[in-house]
């Protein structure tokens, strides 16, 4: 099998918590993640987040209290989160759901330097 072929990674079972603000993926390789809502929003995969380069990522300062007021299923590969802020343009591909959850610790610990960089707060 080549290097480059991925197997499809797919959620077994999707779980939003409201009061929590945390989304719960459990997916078929085994593996099980929890989202906080503020992770999951200033890592989003849109291109007011993203940018339209690697080196384009904005820094969303504030979003501590931020919550998830719904999901969508896109097609079978991916969710819509509509945040409580009203952000609701990223689509996050079950691989990018599982690669959030495996680099957490690498991908949240980059965003407190930034933010503390920036002189930015997660605080509203």
């Amino acid at each position: 099998m080549p290097a480059s072929f991925q197997l499809q990674i797919t959620p077994v079972n999707i779980h939003l918590k409201k009061k929590e603000k945390v989304l719960e993926v459990e997916f078929d390789d085994g593996s099980f993640f929890i989202y906080t809502a503020e992770y999951l929003r200033v890592e989003s995969p849109s291109a007011e987040v993203k940018g339209h380069g690697s080196s384009q990522k904005r820094i969303i300062p504030g979003c501590k209290n931020v919550g998830i007021t719904a999901i969508e299923m896109v097609g079978n590969y991916a969710l819509r989160i509509i945040f409580d802020d009203k952000h609701d343009t990223g689509i996050y591909s079950w691989r990018y759901l599982h690669e959030l959850g495996e680099k957490y610790n690498d991908v949240w610990h980059r965003y407190l330097q930034m933010l503390d960089s920036l002189g930015l707060s997660r605080n509203p």
